[in-house]
């Protein structure tokens, strides 16, 4: 299972920063504390003295060493932090620029610009990466995602070499057990996630309903900074109601159909301002899994970006 390689050297550690961005996402799945912990590795870097930096055969492979060890140090905290947040916790969405048609950055690299988007970043993903301990998941997306060998991931981990081939198999086991089969292409997910909008705009319930499987579960982040149900929702049909009484409350809710994650989604803005931004996972045609994320700081990305 590979969807990466890993960081070769470049002149200047600098042109290491959408590397370690991409790495720190999929370790944390929260943009904030991805900036935070690249930072505090670019720090740490010239804090060495010039003379033990000249020796670093490889700037990138340290400094990719040095972001694992500090984001294990955040997962580790994070954990506490979550048991208190309001709700569930989601991890961030991602917008795509490049499918908006917007032209290149100006001044700073804006975070969402570096980030690859593939299958080890969509929100099914990440979801399951959550599942995993702190250790799981330093040594199955350094090995399994970008392609670090053991060796160095022992460095981060602060374990042995065999040690971490044993995390990752575990992690590769909670994957293999949380992800299903999916059927569905990407135009048949993107055809699916059309129908859903459809049906929502016109407060179709019945139609919602055969879209959804009967096991469906929805989840949402509101972070107690914007309403959103506490505990995900369970059933296709109490999803399909949920969703039309939002509809009723919030006239005008205008929906658009958006990259997330690198996946078709939605997005749905209310006066031009993004609300919510919704993942989803479907097997055999059907919706199984719907992520809507709330929380307005976790949203700041998307009000970047003009979505007309």
């Amino acid at each position: 299972m590979s969807w990466g390689t890993a960081g070769t050297r470049v002149d200047g550690v600098a042109g290491e920063r959408r590397q370690l961005m991409n790495v720190a996402y999929r370790l944390l799945g929260s943009v904030a504390e991805s900036e935070d912990a690249v930072q505090e590795a670019y720090t740490r870097w010239y804090a060495l003295p010039r003379g033990r930096r000249d020796e670093i055969a490889s700037p990138g492979a340290w400094l990719t060493t040095v972001t694992g060890r500090i984001c294990l140090d955040v997962l580790g905290s994070a954990r506490a932090r979550r048991e208190r947040y309001v709700g569930a916790w989601l991890p961030d969405p991602l917008p795509d620029r490049a499918e908006w048609g917007l032209g290149p950055s100006t001044g700073l690299a804006d975070p969402a610009d570096q980030m690859v988007l593939d299958e080890s970043v969509t929100m099914a993903f990440l979801v399951v990466l959550e599942s995993m301990t702190p250790a799981e998941r330093v040594a199955f997306v350094l090995h399994d995602v970008f392609r670090y060998p053991f060796a160095e991931i022992a460095v981060a981990l602060g374990r042995t070499p065999a040690a971490c081939k044993q995390l990752a198999a575990s992690a590769r086991r909670r994957v293999r057990a949380a992800r299903a089969p999916v059927s569905v292409g990407e135009a048949g997910r993107a055809e699916a996630v059309r129908r859903v909008k459809e049906a929502w705009e016109s407060k179709d319930v019945a139609a919602l309903v055969d879209l959804l499987d009967p096991a469906a579960v929805m989840t949402a982040d509101g972070g107690g900074l914007a309403g959103a149900a506490l505990r995900p929702i369970e059933g296709g049909a109490r999803i399909a109601q949920y969703m039309v009484a939002i509809a009723d409350k919030a006239p005008g809710l205008e929906l658009v159909e958006r990259s997330v994650n690198g996946v078709p989604g939605l997005v749905a803005r209310h006066g031009g301002v993004v609300m919510t931004v919704a993942s989803f996972d479907l097997s055999d045609g059907r919706v199984t899994r719907i992520w809507a994320v709330r929380n307005p700081e976790k949203l700041r990305p998307w009000a970047r970006h003009d979505l007309a």
